[in-house]
């Protein structure tokens, strides 16, 4: 297992608390870079939402039925417009401290990326989804200089399934004159309705409304929900859909929206998600949030098992990034009116491929800079399906 430990100034004070918040369960030995369930909408069901309970996984895979039995383990915007990844740069030119210590993405495995980011939308998170915006040019950059890489889809899920406020004032949209207090209260433009999959949770975000959001559709290439490899201006495409703003719910339930996003139910023809996760990519997931999740239905086990289910069953085919509080860490950066997050640190940790870091950090690049090391080496032990 992975474990950055480069501490990555955030929001709002810690509406919930991690009740569970006892020694971690023991894991594999770690490796550490010195740089610096759930029932959800997405039609998967981990069993109960309890934490105290054990908790079956049956995954919205076509991988089929996953079962599980586990104790809760918590009882312990801009840019360029030009396309990063038709690099002509060698990566072997690349400083080696940034290339990481894998096969510099020289393998089959390396060919295809799918990037989920998973990012809180509710009240304070609007300095860290800037944080994240001025971020990601260099990150992704860094993974086209490294990676063998010329075709990745990016998808954006936020943390609840829907805005009440935006959506009330849509339905005035079609009205002409539309009500002025649509703008003051929400700033929300009112340039198209949303539709279905805007108010599913897990489904890819196209058009983020409410305060602080970009309130823009994104309008990317392919008419996916996920940016694809043709996208003529990728900074901006990703700034339109990762500034979801912070209208959100207060419950955020930023696992079970992972889980949804992931679904067969979602990802299957004609779903919201279709064509996004693909047996052959890597699936690199980033979470982003500076809450506890307490909200997500099941546990960390089934969460676990969720995902890796969408991976036809193998774990090291995931990489998984978590940007969230670090108050009972060693070293915080977060202030003790954040509170800790362990089901979501314990569920990044029980990935062989999976990081930390503090979403309280002012700068999130030298994070994502050493986690490019850690996706090449993912990447190269990948053998895709054949």
């Amino acid at each position: 297992m992975f474990a950055v430990t480069v501490g990555l100034g955030c929001g709002d004070s810690a509406r919930d608390s991690d009740t569970d918040t006892g020694a971690q369960p023991t894991s594999a030995t770690n490796t550490t870079l010195t740089s610096g369930g759930p029932t959800s909408d997405g039609g998967s069901d981990t069993g109960s939402g309890s934490d105290d309970t054990t908790a079956g996984s049956d995954s919205g895979s076509d991988t089929g039925t996953t079962d599980i039995s586990t104790s809760d383990p918590s009882d312990p915007t801009t840019g360029s417009s030009s396309d990063p990844f038709t690099t002509t740069q060698d990566p072997s030119d690349s400083d080696s401290s940034t290339t990481g210590f894998g096969c510099g993405g020289n393998k089959p495995g390396c060919g295809k990326v799918d990037f989920l980011f998973v990012i809180d939308n509710s009240g304070s998170m609007g300095d860290n989804q800037d944080n994240l915006i001025a971020s990601f040019p260099g990150f992704i950059n860094t993974i086209a200089q490294t990676l063998d890489n010329d075709d990745y889809h990016i998808m954006v899920v936020d943390t609840d399934a829907s805005n009440p406020e935006a959506a009330l004032c849509a339905n005035w949209c079609a009205k002409d004159p539309m009500p002025m207090w649509c703008f003051p209260v929400i700033d929300y433009p009112c340039t198209a309705l949303p539709s279905e999959c805007d108010e599913q949770i897990g489904a890819g975000v196209v058009y983020p409304v409410g305060g602080d959001a970009s309130n823009m559709m994104c309008d990317f290439d392919g008419g996916n929900r996920y940016i694809i490899s043709s996208e003529q201006n990728l900074a901006a495409s990703f700034s339109c859909a990762a500034k979801v703003g912070d209208d959100g719910d207060g419950s955020e339930r930023p696992a079970e929206s992972m889980v949804a996003a992931l679904s067969f139910d979602l990802n299957k023809p004609g779903a919201c998600n279709e064509g996004f996760l693909r047996d052959d990519a890597l699936l690199v997931i980033t979470i982003i949030t500076d809450e506890p999740d307490t909200h997500s239905a099941g546990i960390p086990d089934g969460w676990f098992a969720n995902v890796v289910a969408a991976k036809k069953g193998d774990e090291t085919r995931v990489v998984v990034l978590g940007l969230i509080t670090d108050v009972d860490q060693p070293n915080p950066v977060c202030s003790l009116e954040h509170a800790p997050a362990p089901k979501l640190r314990y569920f990044t940790e029980k990935f062989t491929y999976g990081t930390t870091a503090s979403v309280c950090e002012p700068d999130y690049s030298p994070f994502f800079q050493e986690a490019v090391s850690v996706i090449d080496t993912a990447c190269c032990e990948f053998e895709p399906p054949q």
